[in-house]
Parts: C-alpha cells; sequence; structure tokens
C-alpha cells in the first residue's frame, strides 16, 4: 500500500454481471499492512447475512510470513458463516504449505484463477 491507498480502495464491492463480489485487494502490501487490511476484511464480512458475501481476494506480490498466515487462517474461520463463494487470484508466490494449511484450518476451499475476470466469472455462476 503507498501512502495515497485507503482500505476503501482495497476493499470494496463491485458488481460482476448484476452480483455484488467483495474485492479484497491484497496486491503488493507489506506483511504490517496485511495485517490491518485482515481486521477490516473480518469486521465488514461480519456485517452481511450469513451465506450472502461472494468475495475475490487478490494475493498478487503480497508479503505473507508466519504471523500473517496465522491470521489469514483466523478471518478465513470467522469469515465461514458470511460467505457463499471465495475466489483467489495472485496465488503464485503463496507457499502451497500456507494455502493446504489455509484450505484445512477454515474448512473452506478457494479456487484459484489466473485472472480476476475469471475469478468474478466463476464466483456469479452456477
Amino acid at each position: 500500500m503507498t501512502s495515497g491507498d485507503s482500505l476503501g480502495e482495497r476493499l470494496r464491492f463491485i458488481k460482476h454481471k448484476g452480483q455484488a463480489i467483495f474485492v479484497i485487494d491484497f496486491s503488493h502490501c507489506a506483511a504490517k499492512e496485511m495485517m490491518l487490511l485482515l481486521d477490516q476484511v473480518r469486521a465488514d464480512i461480519s456485517r452481511h447475512a450469513p451465506g450472502s458475501v461472494l468475495t475475490l481476494a487478490d494475493f498478487s506480490g503480497a508479503e505473507i510470513d508466519k504471523n500473517v498466515a496465522t491470521h489469514i487462517k483466523e478471518v478465513l474461520t470467522r469469515d465461514r458463516p458470511y460467505v457463499k463463494r471465495s475466489a483467489w487470484v495472485g496465488t503464485e508466490n503463496l507457499p502451497h504449505v500456507f494455502y493446504e494449511n489455509f484450505k484445512s484450518f477454515s474448512q473452506r476451499d478457494f479456487p484459484t484463477f489466473k485472472t480476476r475476470e475469471e475469478a468474478m466469472d466463476w464466483l456469479v455462476g452456477e
């Protein structure tokens, strides 16, 4: 995050084919910024009806250390009741062990896609 970025730009709803998708833009975030964003993600998602939120997380170039990975697991687990479907992009640099750990710990699935467009199409598809 550069000094000009705000949480509002990184965490926002966008419309795709008539449906709202909560975009979580972690791209190029340092670990400290990831921690702040994760706290805000948890607060934002928990305000919605159970099973209603479509989420798209972009991890392109994000700095994920052990502390961030632990926090991601906590947030994914707490968000589970509210999230209908999740899709991830930019996971090429995410250690596979972290990814597997996120899935098993949160008991959720996070299909990964090459582009945001592919991810959004999948999220709104049946």
